[in-house]
C-alpha cells in the first residue's frame, strides 16, 4: 500500500516503501525549476531511488538535467559514451551485451564511486526487463548487533577487471576514458569500508556488492566468502527491495551511496536500451575513520 505526500514545492511524491523508493508525478524534468530540482535532490537522499514516469528527455536534455543536479562524470571509466556529442551517456544496449543482471552498485572499483545515477528508458521490451533496487542502509540497520559490529570494522576490495578487464584490453586497446583526472589504462583494485557512512545524512549502509567486491581484507578466502554471502543474502531480502517495471520515457534516479540494483534479463531476443549519466561522488568513509572522514 502506498501513501502520498506533497512537498512544499508541489512535487507530487508517492512513497513506495518505508523510507525507500518514491514516484514523482506531474513534473517535467526538461522544464523543472531550480527550486523543484532542489526538492528532487533532497527527496533522492531521503528515499534513495526516485521514479519519474513518461518523461520527454533526449540525450541533450538528459545531460543538461545531470549537470543541474551535480557534476557529471564520463560515461564510464572503460566504456565510451553513446556518441561523440554525448561522452557522458553510458548506453546499456542488450544488442551489445549491455546487461546488468548481477547485483551491483555502480563503479565501486574506483577511488571515488559515483554519487548517483540518472537512467532513462529509451527502448523497452513488451514484457520483462524490470530493475530492482536494494536499500543498503535499511539492510545494515536490520542486521543483528554483533554482525553490525563486525561489519563496521571490515574493509573490502573492489575490482572492476572481472567485468570490464576484457573490454578494456580487447575493445579499447587498453585506452579507457578519463575519470577523476586519470586516464584509465588498467583496473587496479581499490579498498572501501564494508560499511559506508552517508556524507549527507550520517546513516550507515552496507557498501559491498557481488558485481565488484572481490574479498574482505584480512580474512581467509573461506571466511571472506562466508561474510560476503551472508551480507549479500541479507541485502537482497524482499523487504529491502523496490522494483520498477519500465515504460519508454521513464526516468529513475538513485543514490549510489545507499543502494544496489539488478536488471532482469528475462526478455529473450527483444532489444532493451537504457541511457545513464552519473554524478561525480566522493571517497567512501566508514565508521572506524577518525573524525568520520578520511
Amino acid at each position: 500500500m502506498t501513501t502520498t505526500d506533497t512537498t512544499p514545492l508541489a512535487l507530487a511524491l508517492t512513497v513506495l516503501g518505508p523510507g525507500f523508493g518514491a514516484r514523482i508525478d506531474d513534473l517535467d524534468l526538461t522544464t523543472a525549476t531550480d527550486a523543484q530540482l532542489a526538492a528532487v535532490r533532497a527527496a533522492l537522499v531521503e528515499h534513495k531511488v526516485l521514479f519519474f514516469p513518461a518523461q520527454r528527455l533526449d540525450p541533450d536534455s538528459q545531460v543538461a538535467l545531470g549537470r543541474r543536479l551535480g557534476e557529471l562524470t564520463a560515461s564510464h571509466p572503460v566504456v565510451p559514451g553513446v556518441d561523440e556529442d554525448h561522452p557522458e551517456i553510458y548506453a546499456l544496449d542488450a544488442a551489445d551485451n549491455g546487461f546488468a543482471d548481477v547485483w551491483h552498485t555502480d563503479v565501486t572499483f574506483v577511488r571515488r564511486p559515483p554519487l548517483g545515477s540518472i537512467l532513462r528508458a529509451v527502448q523497452v521490451p513488451p514484457t520483462g526487463g524490470d530493475t530492482s533496487w536494494a536499500d543498503s542502509q535499511l539492510a545494515y540497520e536490520s542486521l543483528s548487533a554483533p554482525v553490525r559490529d563486525l561489519a563496521d570494522r571490515l574493509t573490502a576490495v573492489h575490482d572492476g577487471s572481472r567485468e570490464f578487464g576484457y573490454y578494456l584490453a580487447q575493445r579499447r586497446g587498453g585506452e579507457g576514458n578519463e575519470w577523476d583526472g586519470e586516464r584509465y589504462r588498467g583496473l587496479d583494485p581499490v579498498e572501501h569500508p564494508v560499511v559506508r557512512v552517508h556524507p549527507e545524512t550520517g546513516r550507515k549502509g552496507l557498501f559491498v556488492n557481488p558485481g565488484f567486491t572481490s574479498h574482505v581484507v584480512g580474512l581467509s578466502a573461506a571466511e571472506s566468502r562466508g561474510v560476503l554471502d551472508l551480507l549479500y543474502a541479507h541485502l537482497t531480502k524482499p523487504e529491502h527491495l523496490v522494483r520498477h517495471r519500465w515504460r519508454a520515457g521513464d526516468v529513475a534516479m538513485w543514490d549510489n551511496r545507499a543502494t544496489l540494483h539488478y536488471a532482469n534479463r528475462d526478455y529473450g531476443d527483444f532489444r532493451r536500451v537504457m541511457h545513464r549519466v552519473t554524478l561525480r561522488g566522493d571517497v567512501p568513509f566508514g565508521p572506524a575513520t577518525a573524525g568520520g572522514r578520511p
